[in-house]
């Protein structure tokens, strides 16, 4: 038995609860302690019923991503499978054909929370757009965790300059920091901005 945080109607919130410790049914399959587990939109939405992917299959433990000490002890961020047995619990079961193993030392909290945000950043400028170095890349909503993400990402990628963008003034203070070139503000009216 394990304790997980477990949504039993889309009308409630998940509630601590017993539940039966999953187990691997593939040889790719481990059964790992999750130490961290990601809390973003993708996690909310899957826990209110309203994400695209929801199968409305309940009890659901909802989380998709985290990161979990493998049987050997070795850390690992992993993508866990699309099922109702999410992240949010002691336990987890992993493909680990879908986990990075993590270096000793590493906080698990911070991987698990910046990761999806990362991702997102990731997948715009590898999958989404033909970026190579020396492009200029201009982040909207550079103020949020995936904003902040992008700025990083796109200066680590080789982009020439980043323009951040958003309307928090203490967070754009803190981009340049980040990696970004510019910083325009967009508290007040937009247009003037440009």
């Amino acid at each position: 038995m394990m304790f997980a945080a477990v949504v039993r109607s889309f009308d409630c919130a998940p509630k601590y609860e017993l539940m039966n410790t999953p187990e691997p049914s593939e040889s790719s399959e481990v059964l790992v302690d999750v130490l961290a587990a990601g809390l973003h939109n993708r996690v909310r939405s899957q826990a209110n019923g309203s994400h695209y992917s929801s199968s409305d299959e309940l009890p659901l433990i909802p989380g998709i991503d985290g990161v979990g000490r493998l049987p050997n002890g070795q850390l690992a961020y992993f993508v866990a499978p699309d099922t109702s047995l999410g992240t949010f619990a002691e336990k987890a079961v992993i493909d680990l054909r879908r986990s990075v193993p993590l270096p000793e030392g590493v906080d698990p909290v911070l991987i698990a929370a910046a990761m999806n945000p990362a991702m997102s950043s990731w997948v715009a400028l590898r999958r989404r757009v033909d970026f190579q170095p020396g492009h200029k890349v201009l982040v909207l909503g550079a103020t949020g965790n995936s904003g902040q993400m992008a700025v990083q990402i796109a200066k680590l990628f080789g982009a020439s300059q980043v323009i951040g963008a958003g309307r928090d003034q203490n967070r754009l203070n803190s981009l340049s920091a980040l990696g970004a070139d510019v910083i325009v503000s967009l508290a007040d009216d937009p247009e003037a901005a440009w």
